[in-house]
């Protein structure tokens, strides 16, 4: 059924309550509250997962917000070097100290995430609520083992791109798929084209969003944020908005419902191939498990 922005729901296996909808802020300002990427190139304290920069970056947080504590403080990004016994007793004693209420992990692999979750839990420390990866009808594989891993180990999804950089609201074009005399990085199409999100399947893709967009009369990325909210692992997809205009339009995919032959096409258009184990835990193999009797999955 449609939703409000205020049909609030709970994070992961917390009692924080979130609206259906995040306002992603990396367009604003200079400083999103995260820790993990370097502010002083060259400086190898300031930059990694370990306590020092976490403290650090926390500290320069507090300070660039002007108050006494943050939410949600998320782990931005795997540096695969820091133990996870530190990272993990250095969110805790932020969370006891009360300069932070709840934690988060960004772009970690699942592996890393349920192994740092399961060691919280058994140790008695903070646990992780939120889990923020990229996921959109042009990036599904996350599906594969981030979507089910947090849905087991107590994580609400936060998805972010949502539109795929744009490319699900129809910005692009086959023209747009040769490269630019002169590659700037800083632009939003040429990061496109090199992280894999503007090729031909993903304008594939975007063509069928636009034909659903037509028959329900929303635009395009009302039809791709409402399908990222269709998955019941999601808890609120991050908009990463730069206008009020473009802020409003994503809101509007909360109105939206989409049906089960919409889903359908969506789902024939963007679904990536199974890997190993996943490929054969599947029929004929689940039947041989459960003998042929049926066995409802929790």
């Amino acid at each position: 059924m449609p939703e409000q922005l205020d049909d609030y729901r709970l994070l992961g296996r917390s009692g924080l309550r979130v609206s259906p909808l995040c306002l992603g802020t990396m367009t604003f300002g200079v400083g999103p509250t995260k820790y993990s990427l370097t502010t002083s190139p060259g400086d190898p304290n300031a930059s990694g997962n370990h306590r020092k920069n976490m403290v650090r970056s926390l500290e320069d947080s507090l300070r660039r917000l002007q108050t006494d504590y943050i939410d949600l403080y998320y782990l931005h990004m795997w540096d695969f070097r820091t133990p996870v016994d530190e990272i993990l007793r250095a969110f805790d004693d932020l969370v006891r100290g009360g300069k932070i209420l709840y934690i988060g992990v960004s772009d970690t692999p699942a592996w890393q995430a349920s192994r740092m979750q399961a060691i919280a839990e058994l140790r008695g420390w903070t646990q992780f609520c939120a889990l923020q990866i990229s996921y959109s009808l042009i990036e599904r594989t996350v599906e594969r083992e981030m979507i089910p891993m947090a849905a087991e180990m107590g994580m609400g999804v936060c998805p972010w791109s949502p539109l795929g950089g744009g490319v699900l609201a129809g910005k692009y074009s086959k023209a747009d798929l040769s490269p630019p005399n002169n590659q700037n990085m800083s632009s939003r199409k040429a990061i496109n084209a090199v992280t894999g999100r503007l090729s031909e399947q993903s304008l594939a893709i975007a063509a069928v969003v636009g034909e659903i967009a037509q028959e329900t009369g929303k635009t395009s990325a009302q039809v791709a944020v409402a399908w990222t909210l269709s998955n019941s692992a999601v808890t609120a997809p991050v908009l990463g908005v730069r206008t009020v205009a473009q802020l409003q339009d994503n809101l509007g995919s909360l109105e939206l419902e989409l049906s089960n032959e919409q889903l359908a096409r969506l789902d024939a258009a963007s679904r990536v191939p199974k890997v190993f184990p996943l490929d054969i835990l599947k029929s004929p193999a689940e039947k041989m498990m459960f003998g042929n009797v049926k066995v409802r999955e929790r």
